[in-house]
């Protein structure tokens, strides 16, 4: 897969799924299955047993992966493609929307 739109740290908007409208940050991108994980998108209930780190086990809340093709960048607000361009020698990130660059 080519390089990812979609960097951790972003705040993105999923588009398509059960939590389609919702906002969170990513948490963390898997260049290599195409997902991400963004905060408080696409809960999991898992059931654990008790462990060293986890003394009592039990039932734990946590994300689930999210294709990264549901989700959209979100500059000022609103939902945008982005793309990239050559800034003199270097190569940015731009939002379509606006032209402006992210990073």
């Amino acid at each position: 897969m080519s390089m990812l739109k979609i960097k951790k740290g972003d705040t993105v908007k999923v588009i398509a799924g059960k939590d389609k409208d919702k906002e969170g940050k990513v948490l963390s991108v898997n260049q290599k299955e195409g997902t991400v994980l963004v905060e408080g998108i696409n809960m999991l209930t898992k059931h654990t047993k008790p462990s060293v780190s986890n003394q009592n086990g039990g039932i734990i809340h946590q994300e689930g992966p999210i294709d990264i093709s549901n989700v959209m960048y979100v500059h000022k607000g609103k939902a945008t493609r982005v793309g990239f361009k050559m800034d003199g020698d270097k190569k940015v990130r731009y939002a379509k929307s606006t032209g402006e660059v992210i990073d």
